[in-house]
């Protein structure tokens, strides 16, 4: 099985072309779970398939969490399979997607940079505080894309200097908060200055903290807008594995495009031998 492995922000993808391959789909999801593990395989952060479109755009992307799950969107992921599928004559420079969240635009600019415009915010829940075991945190709630995918953008003080077991254990807590129906990407935010913020992010389906994650950065930005943290329209995300930007085009509160844009870096092309793969 041909593969490729790229990454952007330090979020980092295993990606197959389904159109060659032609796997079934109802066993994709046991694929994705056995390669995504780390030491034992490939290891990455999530598996993603490019496939036949069922409308008009240019390809499908499938994505799947590290446990095998299915994801309905994934920023830097939609990041790096824009450029593959680019530098594999799927799709021109300027291309569209179908995903779970719905249709998703995308460029390939100069160098290795690429722009996503994202699945607009549908639900934006910016006054959304929680109380976990007598503790209160400062909230917003944010779904991308319908069916949404749902993020919660919460204040964490001393952030960069907070250690990972804290973060954690905070994360996993809120991950699972009660009124989250689907649960949420946990984005814990801290101001560094009125144009940029750092955002550290426990990932649902991986279960960890991840060096990146573009929605929840985008979902950040949004909040940190919105409540008036961070000023202008385009602001600089700062996460474990670099840093990402996003321009945000709205009507007050209102938000009618949402743009990530940042690097990617292919990893490595090779066949999948893994011995323990069952397909």
């Amino acid at each position: 099985m041909q593969f490729t492995k790229m990454q952007g922000a330090g979020n980092d993808f295993i990606i197959i072309n389904n159109m060659i391959l032609k796997l079934p789909v109802e066993k994709i999801p046991a694929i994705a779970k056995k390669l995504c593990q780390r030491k034992v395989s490939l290891g990455a952060d999530g598996f993603m398939v490019v496939d036949y479109p069922d409308g008009d755009a240019d390809f499908k992307m499938r994505f799947y969490n590290q446990d095998g799950s299915i994801g309905e969107m994934c920023g830097n992921g939609a990041r790096c399979i824009s450029r593959y599928a680019y530098i594999n004559n799927i799709a021109g420079r300027k291309m569209k997607f179908e995903t779970g969240a719905g249709i998703v635009e995308s460029e390939v600019l100069e160098g290795r940079q690429v722009k996503v415009l994202l699945n607009k915010p549908e639900i934006v829940k910016i006054e959304n505080d929680l109380e976990i075991d007598g503790v209160k945190y400062e909230c917003s709630y944010i779904e991308l894309g319908n069916p949404g995918l749902p993020h919660a953008v919460v204040k964490f003080e001393g952030l960069s200097h907070a250690d990972y077991k804290e973060i954690f254990e905070t994360g996993k807590k809120i991950r699972y908060y009660e009124k989250f129906p689907k649960g949420a990407n946990v984005n814990f935010f801290e101001i560094l200055d009125e144009h940029t913020a750092l955002v550290k992010t426990y990932e649902r389906g991986v279960e960890d903290l991840t060096l990146a994650c573009g929605t929840g950065s985008a979902s950040a930005a949004v909040a940190l807008i919105l409540k008036g943290y961070l000023k202008g329209d385009k602001v600089k995300i700062i996460v474990s594995g670099g840093e990402l930007f996003v321009e945000v085009e709205r009507t007050g509160n209102v938000v009618h495009k949402l743009y990530l844009i940042g690097d990617t870096n292919i990893v490595a092309t090779g066949e999948i031998l893994d011995e323990d793969l069952v397909l």
